[in-house]
């Protein structure tokens, strides 16, 4: 525990010039780790027979978005912890998608393997062999000595260390005091440092953690660590259970903005070595991430189609989406791969995504509904949330079932045959009556799933060969 009689006056407090702010600000005062007898399990927040609450001080933290930043993957290591194990050829198509998707500026900046099997590090070293600058492979290991000396083999030249940070982890799980816990964390990382590696360190736990008594301590004594070995360490802030929020004046140890600017502010670390990692357990997951972004943290570690352990972690096609929304530019993304790897996913892997999933789902640009299909046909920018076909190759779509009306009917055909402008047709059209017709007697006669393209064309077929055929000639043309 510090001494609070030799803490300063504020009137003796030594003045410096920030160099986040530009501004003359009061020195930050240092914390010290402060260990107890009893783990500090928040139980005004977290008494685990309730909702977990949310409180608020009403402080409020700047944003201070950096001047870069980044996602990285954690699909191969977290995200498939909670899936079907990947083959070695798997591992690398993905991979393979992951650079095309971040682009020429590695905007998927790392990626992150298990290394204990034989199969992991086959697949590693076949990563390795592309020869991308990005996404760099880094590991996760476990902290013992065969494992830094597997990676330093391997030729990683990072790779992550677990150090959890709450008291339910501390005091709970390992039985260890904050002091004993915080000396062998800092003893491993010594261990990595030693062999050259960046660590990447995993504040486990950090939303349920003491954040003045053990989190900005243990961060103060990595940064000086990092100084003398002269080698960055990264700080991956863990929100493990989802339980971070971002509402504003929200109260720490869930305010994500407030956990970010104090790891700057009090502890020293640089945007650039600042990771978040979220969960998705209260839905919150990429609010959270792009939060942590908006307030100061480079890097958000994400899975693809947010695959992982209970809820999952960030989606990484979501955070994509969201980059070039803050930025304004994709700088180079290939955001159309994201389709790729949805259908590989799915067809190659065997992963059922849900169909309503946001740019990934089949049905996430499909409407149903009447109006809006009659809306979409008017003009897509009314129902569609950004052009999709161009962005995503995704087109708009209608799903026709008993409440798609004309225009649903008539949208589908155009979206389905690929026609456009003179060669469209009508919802208006006899043809469209007909079809409906049929459609409706289906539903009359107790139908309850949507109608399949197989199934809408053998009506069209029977309806109107002639005309079944010269829409089939469009649409070869059109491919």
């Amino acid at each position: 525990m510090q001494d609070k009689k030799n803490l300063p006056l504020p009137s003796e407090q030594e003045l410096t010039l920030s160099e986040n702010t530009n501004l003359l600000e009061q020195a930050a005062y240092k914390y010290q780790l402060q260990e107890r007898e009893t783990p500090n399990l928040y139980r005004y927040l977290f008494d685990y027979e309730s909702v977990p609450k949310v409180s608020f001080n009403h402080r409020h933290v700047p944003i201070n978005m950096p001047e870069e930043i980044w996602i990285t993957d954690t699909t191969f290591r977290d995200g498939q912890q909670s899936t079907s194990p990947f083959t070695v050829a798997q591992i690398v198509d993905i991979y393979k998608m992951l650079h095309r998707l971040g682009g020429p500026k590695g905007l998927v900046r790392q990626s992150e393997f298990f290394i204990y099997s034989e199969k992991d590090r086959r697949a590693v070293e076949e990563c390795l062999a592309l020869g991308y600058d990005f996404p760099e492979v880094t590991s996760w290991i476990r902290a013992n000595e065969k494992d830094f000396e597997l990676v330093k083999s391997i030729g990683i030249k990072e790779t992550g260390v677990l150090v959890s940070c709450s008291d339910y982890h501390i005091y709970n799980k390992m039985g260890l005091t904050r002091a004993k816990a915080m000396d062998k964390y800092l003893g491993i990382v010594k261990s990595v440092l030693d062999r050259g590696i960046r660590p990447r360190c995993h504040f486990e736990d950090v939303t349920r953690a003491d954040y003045y008594g053990f989190v900005v301590p243990f961060a103060e004594e990595l940064a000086r660590l990092s100084e003398e070995a002269g080698i960055p360490i990264k700080i991956r802030v863990c929100d493990t259970m989802g339980f971070g929020v971002s509402y504003p004046g929200a109260a720490l140890p869930r305010s994500v903005a407030g956990i970010i600017y104090g790891l700057q502010h009090y502890a020293g670390i640089p945007s650039a070595l600042l990771e978040w990692h979220g969960h998705n357990d209260f839905y919150k997951v990429v609010t959270n991430a792009s939060t942590a972004w908006l307030y100061g943290c480079s890097g958000v570690n994400c899975a693809l189609l947010g695959i992982g352990e209970r809820t999952g972690n960030c989606p990484l096609e979501a955070m994509a989406i969201e980059y070039a929304s803050l930025r304004g530019t994709t700088d180079g993304m290939d955001l159309s791969v994201i389709t790729e790897i949805a259908n590989y996913f799915e067809q190659e892997i065997g992963y059922e995504i849900p169909p309503r999933t946001p740019f990934v789902g089949r049905n996430f640009n499909v409407t149903r509904a009447g109006i809006h299909a009659d809306g979409l046909l008017k003009d897509q920018e009314i129902y569609n949330i950004f052009d999709t076909e161009k962005i995503l190759g995704r087109p708009a779509a209608v799903a026709v079932d008993s409440h798609s009306g004309l225009a649903g009917i008539a949208f589908w055909i155009n979206g389905f045959y690929r026609l456009s402008g003179a060669d469209a047709i009508d919802k208006r059209s006899p043809l469209i009556a007909k079809i409906k017709e049929r459609v409706d007697k289906l539903y009359e006669e107790g139908r309850n799933t949507a109608m399949g393209d197989n199934e809408l064309e053998d009506i069209l077929k029977d309806i109107d060969r002639a005309e079944y055929l010269r829409l089939s000639r469009i649409h070869l043309k059109k491919k």
